[in-house]
């Protein structure tokens, strides 16, 4: 890149003073401002798109990696399954007795599951009177109307 020191833009001021002259100056300098921002900005818009292209082509690729990937696991899951199927129905065609006794072991009907704490939601959700006084709690819902006249002053006569 152009080394720009401090040295060589003073001389470059210095032209530009007497090319351009004490007047315009100002103007030129505002527009040359104006211009190397515009500049700027567009390469930096050229290089977030190229960045952003760059990143689109390496997401692809990742998506079609996993996508390989889980047809493959796919293929080894029906294949695994089609195995177990197979064992399976080789097993219970077997007809074998020792299997006939582990089901004869097992009981016939098994108690409904019942939770050891006979009515726990009411019990934990019940707060006292006075905690719910004391912090404030509203035990009774109004209406915005009722508020309004409840809390209205009274006039006096």
């Amino acid at each position: 890149m152009i080394d720009l020191g401090i040295s060589k833009m003073a001389l470059i001021g210095a032209v530009a003073l007497i090319v351009i002259g004490p007047e315009k100056l100002p103007r030129v300098a505002r527009t040359v401002g104006t211009l190397l921002g515009k500049a700027q900005r567009y390469v930096a818009d050229v290089k977030s798109e190229v960045s952003r292209s760059m990143e689109l082509d390496e997401l692809k690729k990742m998506k079609e990696a996993m996508v390989g990937a889980a047809k493959d696991v796919e293929s080894s899951i029906h294949s695994g399954t089609s195995d177990l199927e197979k064992s399976w129905a080789d097993a219970t065609s077997m007809g074998d007795n020792s299997q006939q006794t582990l089901v004869a072991d097992l009981p016939a009907s098994y108690p409904a599951y019942r939770h050891p704490r006979k009515h726990w939601r009411v019990k934990q959700g019940a707060t006292p009177n006075w905690y719910k006084a004391r912090t404030g709690t509203r035990t009774r819902a109004l209406s915005g109307a009722a508020r309004v006249a409840r809390f209205r002053p009274q006039k006096l006569s």
